[in-house]
């Protein structure tokens, strides 16, 4: 008894002083979470509260005043109150930027004191902007926008962290790059390749080069009609998003792919192509390969305001055949050629890492040459970097994404990666982390199979989550993250995609019905452009007769037919295909319809029933060689109704989880 009295004693103390500790610590704030996870943090107590009329104050640097506007149009986009750009002193409840020099923080790295104002100090504008992406992230964790009290210090180990997106062989709008350009920024990730050319396999083809796939999707006045016909970007925009991306602190570094992956050109001109490696391979024997690269890589560089306006330009390099001796020394001397063309217009050049693969004796210029490390078997990357190559880390093994095609990754493994990679880990050989020969990683998102069905939206669908982590690894490599996996899966949920941009089509933050319409009128519109994958979309039709083409709703990106244009059926549009129910509904008839869509199929309800399901189908395989399969999916389009008669009403869109 007595013993137990002892223990109950002695038990009860130690919770006191427990509780003593835990409400000591409570008053120190714990690191706060942003992606990608802060260096260093010291919290303090309390918490800062934005005033009402919170204003930016900052200096009259014309780049502090560019970041302090950036601060207040992405504040106002997710807060909806826009503050006040001012100089002169601040007051409790501001957020001050500053310049101030500091050797510890690198071009990109920043410190921020979070009082009863924010003081954000970087030795760069850069560094400024990636802390206005910690504050909007602090910012939208919480309703009143309160931010931790405590200091901070944050810098990148990896100076270009980046995304590669095939837009050769599937044509990818301008506003979605626009978009991703956003998201990049968000996350502090620095970099877009843009790869503008290439083409399909010709086994989906018939084993025929004229009818297999080709794209270059850029406009080009030197050769007119090289440019795709199905989707292309003009000189104009394409400069715009370059500035555009340069305001963000993102650099979109263009990439020409040769001499392989070149179809398009061969297309254009036969007299290109390779009759021995295939018409995908330019002729690196005939001197008219050489003045048409020439020609268009000058269209692009030259001039005081050339197309390509950042500083680096990809020019391919990647994967042509190696099975004669003189053909690897002819494309040696290749790449040699273009590394050196590029870099008299004033740029650096990037390549694919090939020179494992075509192993000869024609030397190829080292110095100030970026090269993408992908497969250790074209490019060894202890070996290139022994050579003085800068290698960016972008392993197929871990980081390539090909959706919909049965190899590489559909959806990358986030957790393994989140928990075991870094840039300094290419394909299973391991550098020191921060190792001077490893720029830096990027990931790829590779559209090898033309017209298996795959939408933009797909493509972020597979891209959001593995930017988000990525992010994190990219910037501070193995000392990126003290959370665990699920913690930080759970709470990267809770983030924007970016101020202003939302291709997930994310409405409601639960379960249930997340918005309702008594009745839809022609030309109509809702607050919303989607409801994306994950979501219901339901309502009641009193039917009538409709025209094939009737449209019920559409967005940017989708239409919905309350009759498709061939055979009048339910059906939708999106990238270029259509896809119809085995349902058209009949005049006089009063049903309920309900649409569900998820990342794998779409399928139609009506009255409750299941009654179609357009799920990934196999349009064509070859005993077990090749397969190409067919993707259905839908984000509901939502921005406006169409032109119809029937009568439509009780319009309810439900989040599924």
């Amino acid at each position: 008894m007595r013993k137990n009295r002892l223990l109950g004693s002695l038990l009860a103390l130690l919770c006191t002083l427990g509780g003593i500790v835990a409400a000591g610590a409570a008053s120190t704030n714990p690191k706060p979470f942003v992606i990608p996870e802060l260096k260093e943090w010291r919290g303090a107590a309390g918490d800062f509260v934005p005033s009402a009329a919170m204003r930016i104050v900052c200096g009259d640097d014309a780049a502090q005043q560019h970041v302090a506007r950036e601060l207040a149009a992405d504040w106002a986009e997710l807060f909806g109150s826009r503050p006040e750009v001012t100089a002169g002193r601040a007051a409790k409840g501001d957020i001050v930027l500053a310049l101030k020099a500091d050797k510890n923080l690198g071009d990109e790295g920043y410190a921020i004191r979070i009082g009863d104002r924010v003081t954000v100090t970087a030795p760069t504008a850069k560094g400024l902007y990636w802390a206005t992406r910690t504050l909007l992230q602090l910012g939208e964790q919480t309703p009143d926008r309160r931010m931790p009290q405590g200091e901070l210090r944050d810098w990148p180990d990896y100076g270009l962290r980046g995304l590669m997106i095939d837009c050769g062989r599937k044509f990818i709008p301008m506003p979605f790059l626009r978009d991703w350009v956003k998201i990049l920024a968000y996350y502090k990730m620095n970099a877009l390749q843009i790869h503008l050319n290439d083409n399909g396999f010709k086994q989906y083809f018939g084993n025929d080069w004229d009818k297999t796939y080709a794209a270059f999707r850029l406009e080009s006045e030197t050769f007119p009609g090289l440019t795709a016909r199905d989707g292309s970007y003009s000189k104009r925009e394409f400069i715009d998003l370059q500035h555009l991306a340069a305001d963000r602190c993102v650099e979109i570094i263009p990439e020409i792919d040769a001499p392989a992956h070149t179809l398009a050109f061969s297309h254009y001109r036969p007299e290109l192509g390779s009759k021995e490696y295939g018409m995908d391979h330019m002729d690196l024997f005939n001197p008219e390969t050489y003045r048409f690269l020439d020609a268009l890589f000058e269209e692009y560089l030259a001039g005081d305001e050339p197309v390509f306006v950042g500083p680096r330009v990809h020019i391919g390099t990647d994967e042509y055949s190696n099975k004669d001796p003189e053909v690897v020394e002819k494309f040696r001397a290749f790449t040699d050629r273009y590394i050196r063309y590029v870099e008299g217009f004033g740029k650096q050049a990037c390549v694919w890492g090939s020179l494992t693969h075509a192993k000869g004796e024609t030397p190829v210029k080292v110095d100030d040459v970026v090269m993408h490390a992908w497969s250790n078997d074209y490019a060894d990357p202890r070996a290139m970097a022994d050579l003085g190559y800068k290698l960016v880390s972008i392993p197929d093994g871990y980081l390539y994404i090909v959706p919909a095609a049965g190899y590489y990754y559909d959806y990358l493994d986030t957790r393994a990666l989140y928990d075991e990679w870094t840039p300094a880990n290419v394909n299973g050989v391991r550098f020191a982390e921060r190792d001077p020969a490893i720029l830096g990683g990027m990931f790829a998102v590779w559209n090898d199979h033309c017209g298996n069905g795959i939408s933009t939206r797909d493509i972020h669908d597979r891209l959001y989550p593995a930017v988000q982590t990525l992010a994190v690894k990219m910037w501070s490599g193995a000392d990126a993250t003290t959370l665990p996996f699920d913690a930080f899966d759970r709470l990267r949920a809770g983030l924007s995609e970016a101020p202003g941009v939302n291709l997930a089509g994310r409405i409601g933050d639960g379960p249930g019905v997340v918005y309702k319409a008594p009745a839809v009128a022609p030309g109509s519109r809702t607050p919303h452009r989607e409801a994306g994958y994950g979501y219901r979309v339901e309502f009641d039709l009193d039917c009538a007769a409709e025209e094939p083409g009737t449209v019920l709703f559409r967005s940017p990106a989708a239409v919905f037919y309350l009759a498709d244009p061939v055979r009048g059926m339910l059906g939708f549009a999106r990238d270029g295909y259509l896809n119809t129910f085995s349902y058209r509904p009949l005049p006089g008839e009063r049903v309920r319809i309900g649409v569900e869509c998820d990342n794998r199929a779409t399928r139609l309800y009506v009255d409750g029933r299941l009654v179609d399901e357009l799920d990934i189908r196999t349009l064509w395989h070859n005993e077990g060689k090749a397969r190409m399969r067919d993707v259905r999916t839908l984000a509901f389009p939502l921005a406006e109704a169409g032109d119809f008669r029937s009568r439509v009403s009780n319009l309810e869109v439900h989040r599924l989880k």
